[in-house]
């Protein structure tokens, strides 16, 4: 059965920006992005890199570590060297509060 996690205050995410989040033993990034709110797990699947401290163009979030790119709503890669898409979590508000399911 899944577990419903809070992550943040929908409000705590400006346009355009990511947050770090950890909850429920899991650590994301919490993305809000064209006014929707996405969730992948924080972790680059290359390196130590953070994805909430990577550069968002768009869609599209670059690694701070190796400068690999993911698709932020669908967690594809979009250019190497990352090669594993990073796992995704639909995410939704409720209440004001960004809100995902885990496993």
């Amino acid at each position: 059965m899944p577990t419903r996690l809070e992550l943040c205050k929908a409000e705590d995410v400006a346009p355009g920006t990511a947050l770090r989040v950890e909850a429920g033993g899991v650590i994301v990034a919490v993305f809000h992005i064209e006014g929707a709110f996405y969730v992948t797990d924080d972790a680059c699947t290359h390196g130590p890199g953070s994805l909430s401290e990577g550069y968002i163009d768009g869609d599209v979030i670059e690694c701070n570590f190796h400068n690999g790119q993911f698709d932020i709503k669908t967690g594809e890669v979009v250019s190497p060297p990352c090669m594993i898409p990073v796992k995704t979590y639909p995410a939704k508000v409720e209440d004001g509060v960004v809100v995902i399911e885990v496993d």
